[in-house]
């Protein structure tokens, strides 16, 4: 008898768990899993990831969609990382007023490690996202990370996605649906559980009791199934992340060829930060900031500020969060995903990582077998440590903060809101960069690359000068950075522009050959 699966809700997560698990467990093969997806129409998308990490590319092949096809469906744009503006010093404070966190790592010409040299000197004073890769540069000038005749998913420059939320939800059903996945529009009224504590059926309005060897909760904020059912606890992290409000709208561009941003733009407020996501025919804009911090009025009023008049006819749409996340994410024959198993805020696109990774742990550790424990604790220790690391991750931007101008920023500062974990990393990073020795590639979804991006924009401090000495190759260095000078300008006069490349994608697919840039 065939296993069988049942995913409770929708949306972004329900449906690219969907479609990711029917293309690993074979939902269309006789020997694979049945597998099936319940949602209410009555129940609509958050939608405030619009972004996402270059994991992303791997997901979407892996499901079956190709590039141009994203594009065209969801209205997607390339993304090359995200530009902190005002995030280390307040506006008209003296100081660099932005970094970025690119997704590129650092050229190393050789196999030379350049952030030593950069830390002693040699790669000039601009900061290390700059000097370290082309990608900065290319992003700043608007410039797409590719040509219209790379294959699909492949790019001299590392990339990921903004796209429309809902759109891709769609997309993501489509294909599902298209490789096995039986879809279900209906309500949920109960959740039973049998005398195991397990869960024996999920009741429907329309097709009565449904039952599975597995249950995967991807019902949102409201977890239906590993909250309200199952009783899981949740971990708030508001005593370390202090943003849990949200006003978001969508805003039309000025103009129908308005230049599109390559980079998530991230701009600091008195009591959070602005998002601003190009797509290709809007922006999506919105204000993360902390209730403690800020009424909801003084929040729209600064949204609005940031937006300017295209602002006047617009009314946000509001959402509540609490960062935080489960410990307990298996529990019994129930996998939490998406919003049900935790979310900190939009910093970073965490949201959607975290549902591309935990479909990927349920598929590699699917219990044909029927042993769901064993399963369970790996998955939970797993999925724990991804969270906790994440969080001083995202902490990282805000507690290194040089601003003393709002109550917020220097709440975030206080050593009492960093978690021992994070100062410990802090600590470390005093006499030696970050490496790859304080990441673990089987938890970490953020490499030391992008740690050292951000704990040097914010200012982070290695001092080398104890061991300057046996750095030996500082002339190769230097040219190796006059070399990264030379691909950025080659970058720039070279690749396409973010719309450029988008209009190319509508009228063909990536790949092929004598296509102009």
């Amino acid at each position: 008898m065939r296993k069988k699966v049942l995913i409770v809700g929708g949306g972004t997560a329900g449906w690219l768990t969907a479609g990711y698990l029917a293309r690993r467990l074979g939902a269309d093969l006789p020997g694979g899993v049945e597998l099936h997806l319940v949602e209410s129409a009555e129940i609509g998308t958050i939608g405030v990831g619009e972004g996402t990490f270059p994991t992303i590319r791997r997901t979407l092949a892996t499901i079956g969609i190709g590039e141009a096809e994203l594009v065209s469906r969801c209205g997607a744009s390339f993304k090359q990382g995200a530009k902190f503006t005002h995030w280390r010093h307040a506006p008209g404070d003296p100081g660099p007023d932005h970094y970025t966190h690119p997704f590129q790592n650092a050229e190393s010409a050789g196999g030379l490690d350049l952030l030593p040299y950069w830390l002693l000197g040699h790669g000039g004073t601009a900061n290390w996202d700059e000097v370290c890769s082309p990608q900065k540069k290319a992003a700043d000038a608007g410039r797409a990370p590719k040509l219209p005749s790379h294959p699909d998913y492949t790019a001299p420059l590392n990339y990921a996605y903004h796209f429309d939320a809902a759109a891709l939800a769609d997309l993501l059903r489509d294909k599902a649906v298209a490789n096995g996945v039986t879809h279900l529009s209906d309500r949920v009224t109960e959740v039973r559980l049998g005398d195991d504590g397990a869960i024996a059926g999920i009741v429907t309005e329309r097709h009565g009791t449904l039952t599975a060897d597995l249950y995967i909760d991807c019902t949102g904020f409201r977890a239906e199934l590993i909250g309200k059912a199952l009783g899981v606890p949740y971990r708030s992290c508001r005593d370390v992340l202090f943003c849990d409000r949200a006003l978001a709208l969508q805003v039309p561009y000025a103009s129908a060829d308005a230049p599109i941003a390559s980079y998530t733009l991230a701009t600091a407020q008195d009591a959070g930060w602005v998002w601003d996501i190009g797509l290709e025919t809007r922006r999506g804009i919105g204000h993360v900031y902390s209730s403690a911090h800020s009424d909801d009025a003084a929040a729209e009023a600064a949204l609005r500020a940031y937006v300017g008049p295209a602002a006047d006819r617009l009314e946000p749409r509001a959402i509540r969060f609490d960062a935080g996340y489960r410990e307990i994410n298996w529990h019994r024959n129930c996998v939490a995903i998406g919003l049900s198993s935790g979310f900190f805020e939009p910093l970073e696109a965490t949201g959607i990582v975290f549902s591309e990774v935990a479909a990927g742990m349920v598929a590699n550790l699917f219990p044909w077998g029927g042993d769901h424990e064993t399963s369970a604790r790996q998955f939970n220790a797993n999925m724990l440590r991804r969270y906790e690391r994440a969080r001083d991750f995202i902490k990282l931007h805000y507690c290194l903060t040089e601003r003393r101008d709002t109550a917020f920023w220097r709440d975030n500062a206080e050593a009492a809101s960093v978690p021992d974990s994070l100062r410990e990393l802090i600590e470390r990073w005093r006499f030696r960069p970050p490496t790859e020795i304080d990441i673990d590639a089987n938890v970490d979804i953020f490499t030391e690359a992008s740690w050292q991006y951000v704990f040097y924009g914010m200012g982070g401090q290695t001092d080398l000068r104890p061991r300057a000495g046996v750095f030996r190759y500082a002339a190769e260095a230097r040219a190796a950075f006059a070399q990264v000078e030379r691909q950025a300008a080659y970058a720039i006069a070279n690749l396409p522009t973010n719309r450029d490349l988008i209009a190319q994608a509508r009228r063909r697919p990536f790949g092929q050959v004598g296509m102009a840039a």
